[in-house]
């Protein structure tokens, strides 16, 4: 307990000595050791990597998580060395309650069967984020993070190593400006014509006491300046290790962005196979109203090429090449006689003429013949 008590007042005390330091050299009453100038680019460069690099971190942790809840959950399980538990991302959360709407409405409806293609691609594209989120966590924020709690703290303690060296090299060195004009002043004191031998006696020693005290902070001194070299070397050495650094965080970003690519890659092939099973309108027994293209007017004023009163069904006769073979989707109701009435996953032959609506084809099932809509077709090759 004693040695702890002295320690502590000793601690107290050279806290107390360098706070009274700082306190002077910013006043301009202490001198201060300078480094030299490629010593302070180092610094300033290691000061900026440091900042950006937080910086950098914290905004990637919102981009791939923006929850801050979850945020905070993760740091806390990091901190405390256990386990993150497994969390659904959004889209496979989004996907779950499709498929569970989907039973609900049944799957063989329209509306049911288009909640479980839809649900299926959320699912993907949930499972595509979580391997973007493990990918970029690995490559990318676990680098970042190794480098602001490993060798920047390394690099922080040996800063303030060295200037805890500084202070007391300067310290070292007014303490022997002192012992200098002390002794100087001793020296021109004593008078050798003195009658009074008590006073030449006591000039005399004074003088000689600042003499040896001269010597010892001479000796501190030089004490103090190795020591201060050595450790400026140390940190000058770590501080030039930036430059790996920032190699090193370069690969890690390229493959944060290579990572990136894939994951919106994947995004659009999903989105386009979605689209593709889904087609380009809504099917007419779901009662959603679908924005046709083109003002009104040019819709009532530009008859369909395959109008009952411009061109018979009956008519229409089959190109010799381009018929292909198509699956029903959906039961199809036909709204006049010339369009054909479909039965879900039933087999028909369609085929196309010129200046038809896209959105229509000719099919035909036997003797039977008729427009049927795109979107209730799934075109076999």
């Amino acid at each position: 307990m004693d040695f702890n008590v002295r320690k502590l007042a000793s601690d107290a005390g050279i806290f107390f000595s360098r706070a009274v330091q700082f306190t002077e050299e910013k006043l301009g009453q202490a001198e201060k050791t300078e480094l030299d100038t490629h010593f302070e680019n180092l610094l300033a460069r290691a000061d900026c990597t440091k900042n950006w690099t937080e910086k950098i971190y914290r905004q990637t942790e919102v981009l791939l998580q923006p929850n801050p809840g979850a945020r905070i959950e993760e740091f806390l399980y990091e901190k405390l060395d256990r386990k993150i538990p497994p969390r659904a991302t959004n889209g496979e959360i989004l996907s779950q309650f499709m498929l569970e709407a989907a039973k609900e409405f049944g799957p063989g409806t329209p509306y049911g069967s288009t909640l479980i293609k839809v649900g299926d691609c959320q699912r993907r594209l949930g499972g595509a984020e979580r391997e973007f989120l493990q990918a970029s966590s690995i490559s990318f924020l676990t680098p970042l993070r190794n480098f602001l709690e490993g060798d920047w703290r390394t690099i922080s303690r040996e800063r303030r190593l060295l200037e805890n060296r500084r202070l007391d090299l300067d310290a070292c060195k007014a303490r022997l400006k002192k012992a200098k004009a002390a002794e100087a002043k001793a020296a021109a004191v004593p008078d050798f014509q003195e009658t009074r031998p008590r006073n030449y006696v006591l000039s005399a020693s004074a003088s000689a006491l600042w003499s040896e005290e001269l010597d010892k902070s001479e000796q501190e001194l030089r004490v103090a300046q190795a020591e201060f070299d050595r450790q400026a070397e140390v940190t000058r050495l770590l501080l030039e290790g930036i430059s790996s650094t920032h190699v090193n965080h370069l690969r890690c970003l390229r493959e944060f962005a290579e990572a990136q690519a894939m994951y919106y890659n994947q995004c659009h092939k999903y989105m386009q196979e979605l689209q593709r099973e889904l087609g380009r309108r809504c099917p007419d027994s779901l009662e959603v109203n679908c924005e046709p293209s083109g003002s009104p007017s040019d819709l009532l004023n530009s008859p369909s090429p395959l109008d009952s009163d411009t061109l018979q069904i009956e008519e229409v006769q089959p190109p010799a090449s381009g018929t292909r073979k198509a699956r029903v989707l959906y039961d199809y109701t036909a709204a006049d006689s010339s369009e054909l009435s479909l039965r879900a996953d039933e087999l028909i032959t369609v085929y196309t003429m010129p200046g038809m609506d896209s959105d229509w084809l000719i099919g035909e099932r036997g003797n039977q013949k008729g427009k049927v809509p795109v979107t209730y077709l799934e075109l076999l090759s």
